[in-house]
């Protein structure tokens, strides 16, 4: 995509990037641009240009990181409306949307699977609402307040990096659980519409983690310590591909275990192998499904039939 800037059509940018149109309904700009500007739509909605851009450029630019000079020209009360607005779209539209599909395509499964694959989403839903409940909670209303002068001496922007839920994994771990492991009497149309879902949403969280990360906290750490210099941060690695191997006999053994609700030490205990051995086999394990999580994985062992719903804690 060319270099975006003010002073070009709205119309033209949403064009060359559609997945723009969820940053505008979440600045509350609605359609029936005409001819009018980036700047001049921006102005209207009582939005700082530049600070629009720098979202826009997350979702454009692959592992996007602005420069100092950017970062301290922005506008931090509309990047908090974004995140603001955006957690509610999460909680209020995208979630809504995933449960109604998940409920709908999952109705041939049994009992058994329909109980684990709905614990897990509700799992995930819980632990996306408070992330967003911290967010709102703490974060949003310090920043608020450091913009006003009034610094809490008990808090920093770093503490953002450190409760940082990852979120990215369970929903990761869903969508792999989904492409491979439901049973095939499930309507594949539904598959594909829920998998378009999730892909649709992980792909916008991903850009909302890199817009607290790459652009908030640098903001206010500037602000905390206004001597401070801005280091952009290591993008992050990309996920390694996954290997569609079939999972060894010895690697089902450790996945049950893990099901089970067994920690590294007793899983060595029980198959009489060292602990570097049960890390390297999870390391596997999680290699070829391409699930990280325990709860994922638990998921995965019972709708593949390895261990029993009724033998997992």
């Amino acid at each position: 995509m060319k270099q975006i800037h003010g002073n070009m059509k709205m119309a033209e940018l949403v064009e060359a990037n559609y997945h723009l149109l969820a940053v505008l309904t979440r600045f509350g700009i609605e359609g029936g641009f005409g001819e009018k500007t980036v700047r001049e739509i921006c102005e209207k909605n009582h939005l700082d240009t530049d600070t629009f851009l720098l979202i826009c450029n997350v979702y454009t630019k692959k592992d996007y990181t602005p420069s100092e000079e950017i970062l301290r020209d922005g506008h931090i009360d509309d990047i908090l409306r974004y995140l603001h607005q955006s957690h509610d779209y999460y909680m209020s539209n995208a979630l809504v949307l995933l449960a109604s599909t998940i409920e709908d395509l999952i109705i041939p499964c049994p009992e058994a699977q329909k109980r684990v694959i709905w614990k897990f989403f509700s799992d995930y839903k819980t632990e996306l609402d408070k992330h967003f409940e911290y967010e709102e909670g703490e974060v949003i209303p310090y920043v608020q307040n450091l913009l006003l002068g009034k610094r809490n001496p008990s808090y920093s922007i770093t503490q953002l990096d450190e409760c940082h839920a990852n979120i990215e994994e369970s929903l990761s771990d869903l969508k792999n659980l989904i492409l491979k492991s439901l049973p095939a009497e499930c309507d594949d149309r539904l598959r594909v519409r829920l998998l378009n879902y999730i892909f649709a949403l992980q792909s916008d969280l991903d850009s909302h983690t890199a817009i607290e990360d790459n652009i908030l906290v640098p903001m206010v750490k500037l602000i905390e310590n206004p001597m401070a210099h801005h280091v952009a941060p290591v993008p992050h690695g990309q996920e390694d591909s996954t290997e569609h191997n079939e999972l060894s006999d010895r690697e089902i053994e450790i996945l049950v275990s893990v099901a089970q609700g067994l920690l590294n030490k007793e899983i060595a205990d029980r198959h009489n192998i060292s602990i570097n051995t049960v890390i390297t086999h999870r390391k596997n394990i999680t290699r070829k499904t391409g699930i990280k999580t325990v709860a994922g994985l638990t998921v995965y062992a019972i709708l593949n039939g390895y261990v029993d719903i009724n033998s997992v804690k």
